[in-house]
């Protein structure tokens, strides 16, 4: 056990969170993790309806008997949110995570029942403004983080401590983590836990994610993503393929959101990750993919993140 003021907030064995990942992070994955010592989630706005997430909760919950969360990505697909954060309260779902949209309508509905609230942030005046919301924990994400970013540049190895310096709640690194060296690299920058998600794309257990989309991330370098989106002010890490350079091009163009909507859909993100077709479609993946080339069980990839985390600190003891 690795004991940080995260893993006592959320009752966990390791500082690791796994990513929300859209279409992805269901059951097998979650419960993976959360065995694992970690904390897995749910996606509940990658869901059709309020009923299948309750479905999916409850299959999560004959799998594991650790915490998890329930992620909702609330600015990304521009649905109500509220009848699926209820189906999170009668639950009893241990942690909510919030992501991609202002917390406060998410926050508010789960005050005074005993579940954990985090957010993600993309800037200092975001975590302190999250925290002044209710939030437990922030989650700080960097540029170099896959799927949707901050409007700034600004990297994870700056972000994480001027977050650190500006908030008294526990703040969790995210953005271009993938092993123990990266885990050790954001507790020397004051982070308390991280997070997770192209790393867990290319386990054993995110059964949906097709073939091609993990062997992708294993041929990446530090060079094989791209940030789409920014144009209409909606920044996003992808791996570099035919249809992103589409997308590209559609926005040096200036076209906006009209020319780019079928080409940055859900539907679009499904066709690569789920059919491995990347004349349709795209996938997320952060500039971490570069230091990622195994599939192992999410047993495996935490037992190899503690075990470098443990030689890192070995290594620091004789500096």
């Amino acid at each position: 056990m690795m004991r940080t003021k995260v893993t006592t907030l959320l009752d966990i064995d390791y500082p690791i969170i796994q990513g929300g990942l859209a279409y992805l992070a269901y059951a097998d994955l979650a419960a993976a993790v959360s065995n694992a010592g970690g904390l897995g989630q749910i996606t509940a706005m990658s869901l059709s309806s309020a009923e299948e997430l309750r479905g999916e909760i409850r299959r999560l919950k004959t799998m594991t008997r650790k915490p998890f969360g329930v992620n909702f990505a609330i600015g990304q697909h521009g649905r109500p949110f509220e009848h699926m954060v209820e189906i999170a309260i009668e639950e009893k779902v241990p942690v909510i995570s919030v992501t991609g949209g202002n917390p406060k309508g998410v926050l508010d509905m789960v005050e005074g029942h005993e579940i954990k609230k985090l957010v993600l942030v993309a800037a200092r005046r975001q975590a302190e403004k999250a925290e002044e919301l209710g939030a437990d924990a922030v989650m700080v994400v960097g540029q170099e983080g896959g799927g949707h970013l901050g409007r700034s540049d600004t990297g994870t190895l700056v972000l994480t401590p001027q977050v650190v310096d500006h908030v008294s709640i526990p703040v969790i690194a995210s953005g271009g983590i993938v092993d123990g060296r990266g885990m050790m690299a954001a507790f020397a920058l004051g982070a308390e836990g991280i997070e997770m998600g192209t790393r867990f794309i290319t386990t054993k257990e995110c059964v949906d994610a097709h073939v091609s989309y993990k062997q992708a991330i294993l041929d990446a370098d530090e060079n094989a993503t791209v940030v789409i989106k920014r144009s209409i002010g909606m920044p996003a890490r992808a791996l570099e393929n035919p249809w992103t350079e589409q997308i590209l091009n559609i926005e040096k163009r200036e076209q906006g959101y009209d020319s780019l909507k079928d080409y940055i859909s859900g539907e679009a993100n499904k066709h690569y990750i789920y059919d491995g077709d990347e004349s349709k479609g795209f996938g997320w993946a952060g500039q971490g993919a570069a230091r990622i080339k195994d599939i192992p069980t999410v047993s495996q990839l935490m037992e190899s993140i503690i075990e470098e985390a443990e030689i890192v600190r070995k290594n620091w003891s004789q500096i």
